[in-house]
């Protein structure tokens, strides 16, 4: 599974615990250790609260601070590493947490001009590729995981999350290949009718 785009990855603000866990949403991932795994991490953002924002500031002494921003000075892999941002937007202070790979050095400034335009939108939306990645930070780590051996290889290594198909009782489904109805019916009741947003 390759990633790249600069993309949001849950809707809402993150309390802690939630923050935590999306530090390393691909935990679950095959070969976890095995490669470089930059691309999955990579120009992912969401939104967190002050307290978290303020909390992740006093752990270590921050890399760098560059205006609203400070990166963080343990990296996850490679040269990605956590950039916290602190952005006014439509007269709200707000606190965003992104990986950036400080290799690209424009990757951080990049970031925080995607949050900006993409939380600046005057309608509340979101695209497909944000409900079901919005799916996937929120769903427990029993019921979601990778395609494996028992799927065809060409999905091996995909997102799959686990479906309640009523008198079929449960099965697993690849993540990019739910149907509407299914991502309708696994988004909280106050993201289910929020318009498609086209992506940028």
């Amino acid at each position: 599974m390759t990633l790249s785009t600069i993309r949001k990855v849950f809707e809402g603000v993150a309390d802690r615990r939630q923050m935590f866990r999306m530090f390393d949403r691909h935990a679950q991932r095959p070969n976890r250790w095995e490669g470089d795994d930059i691309a999955l991490y990579r120009n992912e953002w969401f939104e967190v609260g002050e307290a978290e924002h303020n909390y992740m500031f006093e752990i270590l002494p921050p890399l760098w601070m560059r205006g609203e921003m400070f990166a963080m000075r343990e990296f996850l892999t490679g040269s990605l590493t956590s950039i916290f941002i602190t952005l006014l937007i439509d007269g709200h202070i707000r606190h965003f947490h992104g990986y950036c790979d400080l290799a690209d050095k424009g990757s951080p400034e990049g970031m925080r001009n995607a949050i900006i335009e993409r939380e600046s939108r005057p309608v509340r939306a979101m695209t497909r590729e944000e409900r079901l990645d919005h799916i996937w930070s929120s769903t427990a780590d029993d019921y979601r995981g990778y395609a494996g051996e028992r799927w065809p290889l060409s999905d091996h290594g995909k997102r799959t999350v686990l479906l309640y198909g009523g008198t079929e009782g449960t099965f697993l489904k690849l993540l990019d290949q739910l149907t509407d109805t299914e991502i309708s019916a696994k988004l909280p009741v106050h993201l289910r009718y929020l318009p498609d947003a086209i992506a940028a």
